[in-house]
């Protein structure tokens, strides 16, 4: 889950050691809800706000350092917005029109290591800690669980894990 941003001199291929590796971070318009949460499932910082007056989301993508995906045209026509226009209605497709403009490479390590719901990184946590806090059953069946402590959900790999997991790796491919 690495994004490239390369400093050199205009024209020029940068030297190798003048490379810097952060991640991406995006912030997402009230109109790609599936979209933040199927970045998040990938691994990548994706935050969202219902009902948001664009200059808010405008503030927050300087003030954060985070690209603005949206699907109003006119507000990535504003000057000084770090704002994609996403074209595609369909989810699958806005995936790969992100994936694919800003060169995102997708770790297996990292997906599923983020909240989908609150977009907080995801914490290990002992299956001792979980009881009571899951359905029985799945704490029968189940012993590796994660939790969003911003959020209080607990997640587990079950067959909706799994479900997912196909649906993105015929997204991304190998």
């Amino acid at each position: 889950m690495l994004y490239l941003i390369r400093y050199a001199e205009i024209g020029k291929e940068p030297h190798p050691e003048k490379q810097v590796i952060i991640e991406p971070k995006f912030i997402v318009d009230d109109m790609l809800g599936k979209l933040a949460v199927r970045l998040r499932m990938l691994g990548f910082d994706a935050t969202y706000y219902r009902d948001t007056a664009d200059s808010f989301l405008l503030r927050k993508s300087r003030e954060e350092g985070r690209i603005l995906l949206t699907r109003d045209l006119e507000l990535t026509k504003i000057k000084g917005a770090n704002a994609f226009f996403v074209k595609s209605k369909k989810l699958k497709d806005q995936l790969r029109e992100v994936i694919n403009k800003y060169h995102l490479k997708i770790e297996p390590q990292n997906m599923f290591s983020r909240c989908p719901v609150c977009n907080e990184p995801l914490q290990a946590i002992p299956k001792e800690k979980v009881k009571g806090n899951v359905p029985p059953a799945i704490y029968k069946i189940f012993n590796d669980f994660s939790y969003s402590p911003t959020c209080g959900k607990y997640y587990w790999k079950g067959t909706h894990y799994e479900k997912l997991q196909e649906e993105l790796k015929d997204l991304i491919g190998d």
